[in-house]
C-alpha cells in the first residue's frame, strides 16, 4: 500500500512540475486571443463579431475570477456527490433487518 502512494505522489509531483520544465519563458495566454491572432495572420480583414461586455482591469483579476469559477464549480460537484452518497447510505440502512 504505502509503495502505491509513493508512485501517485510520485506522479502528482512529476505533474506539477512539468509545465515549468516545459515552459520556459512563463508566458501565459488564453486560447481566445491565440486563435485570434492565428485568424488574423490568415485573413487580415478579420473584424471579431462579438465584443467582451467587461474586461477585467487586469490579468490577475481575470485569473482570480477563473479560479472562483473553478472552486464554485469543484464546490458544487462535491457537495452533490456527498449528498447523492449519503442518500445511498440511508437507503442501504433501510433495507438492512
Amino acid at each position: 500500500m504505502k509503495k502505491k502512494s509513493l508512485i501517485l505522489i510520485l506522479i502528482c509531483v512529476l505533474l506539477i512540475a512539468a509545465p515549468f520544465i516545459i515552459s520556459k519563458n512563463g508566458a501565459f495566454e488564453g486560447a481566445d486571443a491565440q486563435v485570434e491572432g492565428k485568424i488574423t495572420e490568415i485573413d487580415e480583414s478579420y473584424e471579431p463579431w462579438f465584443e467582451s461586455l467587461w474586461t477585467p482591469p487586469s490579468s490577475e483579476v481575470e485569473s482570480f475570477l477563473f479560479a472562483l469559477q473553478a472552486a464554485a464549480g469543484a464546490g458544487f460537484i462535491g457537495y452533490y456527490i456527498g449528498r447523492k452518497k449519503k442518500d445511498v447510505k440511508a437507503d442501504n440502512s433501510l433495507c438492512q433487518p
